[in-house]
C-alpha cells in the first residue's frame, strides 16, 4: 500500500486577490509546506529555548562570551564564502517595504542594495504578503509600473545596470502567517516570505546576474543562524540550483546575538554575507532581557542613546572587527530623516547629522550603511566615496586595535543622561501614532519627520514599560507610573482629534492604537512582542 500524500496548503479566511494565483501556485505552497514540516518543529524549540535564556538572565542579570563556542572563535583559520559581484560595494543600502511605488522607487534610487522588507517596515496583512511578492517578481521581468492615483506622476524603471540589488528581509521567527495553514496549524511568517520568493525568483535572479539574497531579522543565538542555514541548504537542493547561492546578511539587533557575532558567522560561513548594526531593535532587546536587573539598566529617552554612548560604541566596533577578520560585510544603521518639502532649515540641520552619522561609520570601517529615503542616497554615498574610493569595500581594515569585554556590550549606565518626562510624552505620542498606521496595513511610517518602523514602537512602548516598573522620577519630580502614562496617553489621544478632525479621527484606528499601546506598556507580563497581540487585531 502506498503511502497517503503529504497533507498540502489551505489558504485560510483571505479575502481573494488579484493575481494571486501567480504566487500561490501549486508548486509554490509544497515548498511552503515542505519547509513548515521539515523546519517548523525546531523553530519552536528555538522559540521556547528564547523563554528559558531570558529567565537565565533575569536570575544573573548578565551575559557572556559562550565558553562552550570558544573553539570557534579561537580558530583564525575560517571565513566565510567570497562575496558575489553583485553584493561586493554595498556602500549604500536603501530600505523599505515592498508596494510598487516602492519597489520601483527603492530600485531607482542610487543605491546599491534595497532592503525588500516583509519585517518591521510592512504591516503582515495578506495583501502586503502576496502583493509584495508579485511586485518583486514584476520587477525582475520588467513588467512593473504604477501611477499615482493622486499626482498622476508615473513611475517606471530605469536601464538594468542602474537598479539596486535587492536583499529581502523575511518576518521573524516570532511572527505565524495565519493565512497559511496546514492540518490546522498556522505557518510561520518567516517560512512564508522566504519560501515564496525563493521558489519563485531563484533561477530567475541567478539569470540576472544575481541572486537570492536575504536579511535575517531578530536572531537571537547562533543555533537560529544554524537552523537558517540548514533551511538554504534544503532549498537549494529542492530547486536544483548549487549550493552557496544564496546569501544572508544577519541583522545583530538583540543582545543575545552581539555575544554571539562570530558563531553565527560560522553557522552561515557558506552562505554568510555581512552582519548589520541597527539601534532601536537592539535597545528594545536590551530592555526586554535585563527588565529586572534595577537602575543600572534603565534607558535614558531613545534619542539621547547614540551610536557613540560608550556601549553601543562597544556593538558597532566590535561587529565590524568581527566581520573583517572573518571576510565579511559590516553594514552600519539607519539615516530616518525624511526631508521637508516646505522647511529647507530642518533639512540642512538634518542633513548635517546625517552626514556626521555615516561619516563616523565610513571612518570605523563599516563597508556601507542603511538610508529610509533616496534624497539621503547622495549624502550617505559621498560618506563611503570619501573613504572607500574605487574599493568596493574596506574588508581588509581588520580593526585589531579594537579589544571589547564582555561588560563592556551591557555597560548602560555609562550613560549620563536620564529618563524625561518629555521622553515620555514622545514615546507615547509616536507610539499611537505608529500602531494606528500598521493596524491599517502600514508598515513604514512618517511621524515627525522620521520614516519609523515596528521598532520604534517596539522600544517607545518598552521604555514606558521600563520606567513605571523602575519607578523612575522624571526631572520635573513626577514619578513614571501607569496612571501618569494613561493621562498622557489621553491627552495625546486628545490632541490628535483635534489635529485631524473627527471624521478622519472616526475613521483611523486611533482608540484602538491608544489601548493597545496602553496595554502592551502597563501589562505587568511584559509581551515579548508587540506585533504579538497587534497581529491579532490586524485586518
Amino acid at each position: 500500500m502506498s503511502a497517503p500524500a503529504p497533507s498540502t496548503l489551505a489558504i485560510v479566511d483571505a479575502e481573494p486577490l488579484p493575481r494571486q494565483d501567480e504566487v500561490l501556485t501549486d508548486a509554490a505552497l509544497a515548498f511552503v509546506a515542505e519547509l513548515h514540516r521539515q523546519f517548523t518543529p525546531r523553530r519552536n524549540e528555538l522559540l521556547a529555548r528564547r523563554g528559558e535564556r531570558r529567565a537565565e538572565i533575569a536570575r544573573t542579570s548578565t551575559l557572556d562570551f559562550l565558553p562552550e563556542t570558544a573553539a570557534v572563535r579561537a580558530d583564525d583559520s575560517w571565513k566565510v564564502a567570497p562575496a558575489p559581484a553583485a553584493l561586493s560595494d554595498r556602500r549604500v543600502e536603501i530600505t523599505g517595504p515592498t508596494d510598487r511605488k516602492m519597489t520601483i522607487n527603492a530600485l531607482n534610487s542610487g543605491a546599491k542594495v534595497w532592503l525588500a522588507d516583509f519585517e518591521d517596515a510592512s504591516a503582515p496583512t495578506w495583501e502586503n504578503v502576496i502583493l509584495g511578492q508579485l511586485n518583486l517578481t514584476d520587477a525582475y521581468e520588467r513588467r512593473i509600473d504604477f501611477t499615482d492615483p493622486k499626482s498622476g506622476k508615473s513611475y517606471a524603471l530605469k536601464p538594468a545596470d542602474e537598479l539596486a540589488t535587492v536583499v529581502t528581509r523575511p518576518r521573524g521567527w516570532h511572527l505565524d502567517e495565519r493565512h497559511l495553514q496546514l492540518d490546522g496549524t498556522p505557518v510561520p511568517g518567516a517560512l512564508v516570505d522566504f519560501g515564496l520568493y525563493f521558489f519563485h525568483n531563484a533561477q530567475r535572479l541567478i539569470d540576472l546576474g544575481k541572486g537570492p539574497y536575504f536579511y535575517l531579522p531578530k536572531t537571537e543565538s547562533h543555533l537560529e543562524a544554524r537552523l537558517w542555514n540548514d533551511i538554504f541548504v534544503f532549498a537549494q537542493e529542492y530547486v536544483g540550483i548549487p549550493q552557496g547561492t544564496v546569501r544572508a546578511t544577519v541583522l545583530i539587533e538583540t543582545i543575545t546575538a552581539a555575544y554571539e557575532m562570530e558563531e553565527i558567522l560560522y553557522e552561515l560561513r557558506d552562505h554568510a554575507s555581512g552582519l548589520n548594526a541597527g539601534r532601536w531593535d537592539y535597545l528594545f532587546s536590551i530592555v526586554k532581557n535585563f527588565r529586572d536587573g534595577g537602575a543600572k539598566f534603565v534607558l535614558p529617552d531613545r534619542n539621547a542613546v547614540t551610536m557613540t554612548a560608550p556601549f553601543m560604541r562597544a556593538y558597532t566596533e566590535l561587529l565590524v572587527r568581527t566581520c573583517h577578520k572573518r571576510g565579511a560585510h559590516a553594514i552600519g544603521g539607519m539615516a530616518a530623516f525624511i526631508p521637508s518639502r516646505r522647511d529647507a532649515e530642518v533639512n540642512k540641520v538634518a542633513f548635517e547629522k546625517v552626514k556626521a552619522d555615516k561619516d563616523r561609520e565610513a571612518n570605523d570601517g563599516f563597508d556601507g550603511s542603511w538610508v529610509a529615503h533616496p534624497d539621503l542616497v547622495p549624502i550617505a554615498l559621498a560618506s563611503f566615496d570619501a573613504v572607500l574610493g574605487e574599493k568596493p569595500n574596506q574588508k581588509d581594515r581588520l580593526r585589531e586595535d579594537v579589544s571589547v569585554a564582555a561588560g563592556d556590550l551591557i555597560a548602560i549606565d555609562t550613560l549620563d543622561a536620564k529618563p524625561t518626562y518629555d521622553g515620555l510624552r514622545n514615546a507615547v505620542a509616536v507610539g499611537i501614532r505608529y500602531i494606528e498606521a500598521w493596524l491599517r496595513g502600514l508598515g513604514a511610517v512618517a511621524i515627525f519627520n522620521l520614516m519609523e518602523d515596528a521598532a520604534t514602537a517596539e522600544i517607545s512602548r518598552s521604555q514606558i514599560w521600563q520606567w513605571i516598573n523602575a519607578d523612575v522620577v522624571f526631572e520635573n519630580g513626577e514619578h513614571a507610573t501607569a496612571d501618569l502614562a494613561r493621562k498622557v496617553a489621553a491627552e495625546e489621544l486628545a490632541a490628535i482629534r483635534e489635529e485631524i478632525g473627527e471624521e478622519t479621527f472616526t475613521a483611523g484606528k486611533w482608540q484602538q492604537a491608544h489601548d493597545l499601546l496602553l496595554q502592551v506598556s502597563l501589562d505587568q507580563d511584559y509581551a515579548d512582542f508587540l506585533t504579538l497581540p497587534a497581529y491579532e487585531q490586524l485586518r
